[in-house]
């Protein structure tokens, strides 16, 4: 049985570490290569890095930071944020990262995930989905979370598998942030219907919450607040989870 994963993310706007509420109000969180380092040393089993403007404001994502992360680190880097082509994916695998994460891209352009995963394989290939709660079950959206993509959630995480995708990162806007615990609904109506991995994303507040996102079905859980603001060390929340019977790397 595959052991469950413990991913730190790094928020970055400008350069700098930040951390928001429903994607809003951002606070500075620090520097993103020295959090890198820190995680790596507590013993996280992955690293995500969003550039999470970049899609929104038209940049790309900051290949230098990622440069500088991927030279300083020794587990496994996810990049997004502002990807939107072969060429994008291409010079971020060149530049360290081992994972690609894509979403308002592959929303636009659903055949980059065939493309990119046929290239590269689907092992460097994420799917980001933000999900939100609305008139129309959980909605899919864009950009930074500001567009609506009109699109189920469940039915575009059926796609991107079907497409090669090797990974799925699920947040939910609904609890981001917020500290209040994953969205337990949302991450099992998901897992339900794929079987490449989930990581879960938005609301952690405790290593409680990330042992119901793994009862729910995921294979990772993410997190940032917790984290960043030294609530508690990537060692914490393994030790909880080894002590709950949860399969951790230790």
């Amino acid at each position: 049985m595959l052991s469950k994963r413990i991913i730190p993310c790094l928020d970055v706007d400008k350069g700098r570490v930040v951390k928001g509420i429903n994607f809003i109000n951002l606070q500075d969180a620090g520097d993103p290569v020295e959090q890198a380092i820190i995680y790596d040393k507590q013993g996280a089993d992955e690293l995500v890095f969003l550039d999470i403007t970049a899609s929104y404001e038209k940049r790309k994502t900051i290949i230098e930071v990622v440069k500088k992360t991927a030279k300083k680190v020794f587990m496994p880097l996810t990049v997004g944020g502002g990807i939107n082509s072969i060429e994008d994916i291409r010079n971020l695998l060149k530049a360290g990262a081992d994972k690609i994460s894509i979403n308002s891209a592959a929303v636009k352009n659903p055949d980059l995930i065939n493309e990119s995963s046929n290239i590269f394989g689907s092992q460097c290939i994420v799917v980001a989905i933000d999900a939100k709660r609305t008139s129309v079950g959980f909605e899919v959206f864009i950009n930074g979370g500001r567009t609506a993509a009109k699109k189920n959630a469940v039915e575009w995480a059926k796609e991107v598998q079907k497409r090669g995708a090797g990974e799925i990162l699920l947040t939910s806007m609904d609890t981001d942030g917020t500290k209040n615990g994953y969205d337990i609904e949302l991450i099992k109506k998901i897992t339900d219907k794929v079987n490449i991995p989930v990581i879960a994303s938005g609301g952690a507040g405790s290593p409680e919450h990330m042992k119901g996102a793994f009862e729910a079905g995921a294979a990772a859980a993410l997190a940032a607040s917790i984290f960043h603001f030294g609530e508690y060390t990537i060692k914490d929340v393994k030790e909880y989870l080894k002590k709950e019977g949860v399969n951790v790397r230790i």
